[in-house]
């Protein structure tokens, strides 16, 4: 399996396009929130098809500035970035079925905390949005995570006796830490007041970075056993 910068930021791009597909058709946010995933995806993806992502990342680049200058209508935006996913799909696709596993965990995993996190933020400006969108996230990062983890152990790469074993042993650190964060993102959800909203925010901004940490050492982790 390969494990390339390429890989792990078109992963993660596909799922901050997909989370805005989501927004998109929920219809809970003004366009302002899409022309910013527009610019982030356009950027993030950019820096992929530069690491060696390939032709069609552009491609999907080109979709995430459609799906931004179509924001005001959830019948472009959320079509533009559905197409944006897959294009930055395909750009890193891989036959071998940890590589795809991995890819649907990571958008699942990636994207729904990082979108999560986005959205969050964005009720400095519109604090009226529902809460219910931020759990909803919340929880498709959680399901991305427990998966995550799955992959790993189902390869049988996961070791935590032994020389080799430190690499497992910030794995399961790094899951563990992210799960509790994810709860707390919940856990301060549930409080009513605006402070909540921020709080959860804060929480998955840390998530998002744990993330990173979670996903680069269980792919490290298989890649190495392959």
């Amino acid at each position: 399996m390969d494990l390339s910068p390429a890989l792990i930021l078109a992963t993660w791009v596909s799922g901050i396009a997909a989370g805005g597909a989501v927004v998109a058709w929920w219809r809970v946010v003004g366009p302002g929130y899409l022309w910013l995933v527009g610019a982030v995806v356009a950027a993030i993806g950019a820096l992929s098809a530069a690491a060696g992502a390939g032709r069609i990342a552009w491609a999907g680049v080109v979709m995430a500035v459609v799906g931004a200058l179509g924001a005001r209508s959830r019948n472009v935006a959320a079509p533009a970035f559905t197409l944006c996913t897959g294009f930055f799909l395909a750009s890193v696709w891989e036959t071998e079925a940890a590589a795809i596993a991995f890819l649907i965990t990571g958008i699942l995993f990636l994207g729904g905390i990082t979108t999560e996190m986005m959205l969050g933020h964005w009720f400095l400006v519109d604090p009226t949005l529902p809460r219910w969108s931020l759990i909803a996230l919340d929880a498709v990062a959680a399901v991305g995570l427990v998966l995550e983890v799955a992959v790993v152990v189902a390869s049988g790469s996961l070791t935590m006796s032994g020389q080799d074993s430190v690499y497992g042993v910030v794995f399961v650190a790094l899951a563990v830490f992210c799960a509790v964060l994810m709860l707390g993102v919940w856990g301060s959800l549930r409080e009513p007041r605006y402070s909540g909203v921020m709080a959860a925010t804060g929480l998955s901004y840390l998530a998002v970075l744990v993330a990173f940490g979670v996903v680069t050492v269980g792919r490290s982790l298989v890649a190495g056993s392959m």
